[in-house]
């Protein structure tokens, strides 16, 4: 991917969980395969996570959850930034997500969840891969 044409990636912590080292792979991993990314650190609001995702102008945004909060933090990112007119930005999720909720948070908007052990190359993969479907659509 050319650095100049970069897809903007948000990697965001949401609620009280602190634990923030699978995050903080993602987002190694990410930008070594050539993508912008910004990482808001931990014990992010759903607020805070749409307003910075406005205001940084991404293509996506990742959430990392360890506290089981998944289900009412997830949904309300995808809603506010719908609220804010991005409903574009593709969201995906990664965590210990049981996969009935995994089924539920992609109804809810939530366009793909990581688990434990997924490859961070199969994550670069699957976001450029939905990345560039989404552009040529536009």
């Amino acid at each position: 991917m050319d650095n100049k044409n970069a897809y903007r990636i948000l990697i965001a912590k949401p609620g009280l969980d602190g634990h923030d080292r699978g995050a903080k792979v993602i987002v190694r991993a990410l930008r070594d395969a050539g993508f912008e990314v910004i990482y808001t650190g931990i014990r992010q609001t759903a607020e805070m996570i749409a307003r910075t995702a406005l205001q940084e102008d991404v293509d996506a945004v990742g959430l990392s959850l360890l506290s089981g909060a998944h289900m009412t933090l997830f949904p309300r990112v995808v809603n506010l930034l719908k609220e804010n007119g991005l409903g574009d930005v593709l969201v995906f999720g990664g965590g210990i997500i049981p996969e009935e909720d995994m089924i539920e948070l992609k109804k809810q908007g939530v366009a793909e969840v990581f688990g434990p052990g997924t490859s961070t190359t199969d994550i670069a993969s699957y976001l450029t891969t939905a990345l560039d479907g989404a552009s040529k659509q536009a």
